[in-house]
């Protein structure tokens, strides 16, 4: 099948054997209580439009106007850190913000309910339009994830932002670092996470401010900005009569359903047909280096938001010059994560596992779980899709080469150990990798990474999904606050982890903090439950099941999923309890 990715906006790290590793808390961060304003000290933090007006687009086959109105918060001084964690499924999610004291980084207590979950700050822009005449048509609020597209403000502040490009939407995740990097903007539109608002064409006038609980929660003025909307509406086979070119529609085919047929985002084009170029949203404004990107078990999602312009400057003086690495009004460096490459040769002389840290693979739950045909139209055919995420916690990566012998259809695999300073100190065998020439495939996949099975109430087996290979790629930000994560993972999708059919070596990485997504909704992967009796079930993501990868714990490989399965055959139910607080399917 088309494995489906989270594809997002990355910025570009040096190659080399190991990815380099940004320690996900902040060196001496330490716990304390909340100290006194005038003690703790945060960023100047201000909120400006990058533009006087914006045009924006109103398509006649999907009405609707997504307000990307080119605002953006700005961090001086110091940096906005957030750091959002949560204990466990049983416990909410709660926030601590780095403020500094004498210098040094201490962590301060949001309020409790600051933040709902993972996807940004809930309720952060207040945004009211007004007509020619006055009248106002439009009041709304939207959440901000800081770490959406950015860029630098000034040409003196660091040339890239350590914080990560993008917040979590897995239900599962369980912790978090948000930032806005100093003498940085990031863009305060929520993208794909907004709906879009039904305006006729013409002018507007958009005020957008920072709710109340915000500027004093950070110590912000009460400054709004303003910006003329102009809404124009067009039509999509207008554009393809004028320009020969497919309509730019939000229905376009390579967004209809699922496998292969789902197309991967532009940027990844020329990796084979399950890598093809899709056309952009219709409903989705245009952006600067951001196609279409896709949200794993959730469904695609619109393009990002855009960079920022480097024609928006603050405190710019004229001795400083821009960093070499930013070219074409690009201010903060290429934005794909490549994959890391494999040593030049295989492993000689005695394999060995040294005592240096190790990966620890860990399971999510399941979720996205779903009744389905499996693709084909059978009468009486049922089967059980569902996305499974298997984890790195640390505190070392995965890393994991394939080497072929000319000739062979199959690569030798072997996982690699590295001492505090990087420095290759190990390596022992750990079986194969398998080329899939399947269309929507053909890549390489590392054998015996995770099984997915369907358990009884008495947790004895009942199926077996036949989905234990896989490209490893850093698709989820699970937790980014664990020791070592890395917030800017290498070879985050298929396009730049799994080799191709001529290769003679590839690697595969899952880094620290991030996690692995497959979504099984083919027959052979999904669950055939035609004959399985109605009643209460477990769907099980194991990691690591013939336990042939090293790791720091083979205890908590194992998660499990409660389902109730109903109906009659051809149209059987699912009801998937919550788990603990997670409420999500």
């Amino acid at each position: 099948m088309t494995r489906r990715r989270t594809a997002r906006l990355r910025r570009t790290l040096l190659a080399g054997t190991t990815a380099v590793a940004v320690t996900a808390v902040t060196a001496g961060i330490v716990a304390a209580a909340q100290e006194p304003a005038k003690a703790a000290k945060g960023p100047e933090l201000s909120l400006v439009a990058a533009t006087t007006s914006v045009t924006l687009t109103s398509w006649k086959e999907e009405p609707g106007v997504y307000l990307d109105l080119g605002t953006y918060l700005i961090a001086e001084g110091t940096p906005l850190e957030l750091k959002v964690t949560r204990k466990s499924y049983k416990d909410p999610v709660a926030v601590t913000q780095t403020v500094y004291e004498g210098g040094k980084p201490k962590a301060k207590k949001l309020p409790t309910g600051t933040v709902k979950d993972f996807s940004g700050l809930p309720g952060f822009s207040e945004i009211t339009l007004t007509d020619k005449a006055g009248k106002k048509v439009l009041t709304r609020s939207e959440s901000f994830c800081p770490n959406n597209a950015s860029g630098r403000v000034r040409p003196d502040a660091p040339s890239t932002s350590k914080y990560p490009e993008s917040c979590p939407t897995n239900p599962f995740t369980l912790g978090s670092v948000w930032g806005v990097e100093r003498g940085w903007a990031a863009n305060t539109y929520g993208g794909s996470y907004t709906e879009p608002v039904q305006l006729p064409a013409g002018t507007y006038t958009a005020k957008i401010g920072v709710a109340k609980k915000y500027r004093d929660l950070f110590g912000m003025a009460d400054k709004a900005a303003t910006v003329k909307v102009t809404v124009v509406e067009r039509s999509g086979e207008d554009e393809e009569s004028s320009t020969g070119a497919a309509p730019r529609s939000a229905k376009a085919g390579a967004h209809a359903g699922h496998g292969a047929d789902h197309q991967a985002p532009t940027a990844h084009a020329g990796h084979g047909p399950g890598h093809a170029p899709s056309p952009a949203e219709a409903a989705a404004p245009v952006t600067s280096g951001a196609g279409p990107s896709y949200n794993v078990g959730h469904g695609p999602l619109k393009a990002a938001p855009p960079a920022l312009p480097w024609a928006l400057k603050k405190k710019q003086t004229s001795s400083l010059a821009p960093q070499a690495r930013d070219t074409g009004g690009q201010t903060d460096g290429s934005r794909q994560a490549p994959a890391l490459q494999p040593l030049s040769k295989r492993p000689a002389g005695k394999p060995s596992v040294p005592d240096v840290p190790k990966p620890d693979l860990r399971s999510l739950p399941a979720y996205g779980i779903t009744i389905s045909d499996g693709g084909r139209d059978i009468p009486g055919k049922d089967h059980l899709a569902f996305s499974a995420n298997v984890w790195n916690a640390g505190p070392a990566q995965l890393v994991v080469d394939g080497f072929r012998s000319p000739g062979k259809a199959k690569m030798d695999a072997f996982q690699y150990f590295y001492d505090a300073k990087g420095k290759q100190v190990g390596y022992t065998p750990t079986g194969t990798m398998e080329w899939d020439p399947r269309p929507g495939h053909e890549h390489w996949h590392f054998t015996d990474f995770a099984s997915y099975r369907l358990l009884k109430a008495d947790k004895k087996e009942a199926v077996r999904s036949g989905k234990e290979a896989f490209c490893l790629a850093n698709t989820d930000a699970v937790d980014y606050t664990v020791k070592n994560a890395n917030w800017h993972p290498n070879n985050t999708d298929l396009a730049t982890a799994c080799g191709e059919e001529n290769s003679i070596s590839v690697r595969e990485v899952l880094d620290v903090g991030s996690g692995d997504t497959y979504t099984q909704d083919l027959p052979g992967q999904s669950f055939d439950i035609t004959d399985v009796p109605n009643g209460t079930y477990y769907i099980q993501v194991l990691a690591n099941p013939e336990k042939r990868l090293k790791e720091t714990n083979l205890g908590n490989n194992s998660a499990l999923r409660k389902i109730v399965l109903g109906g009659t055959p051809g149209k059987r139910t699912v009801t998937v309890p919550a788990h603990d607080l997670v409420n999500a399917n």
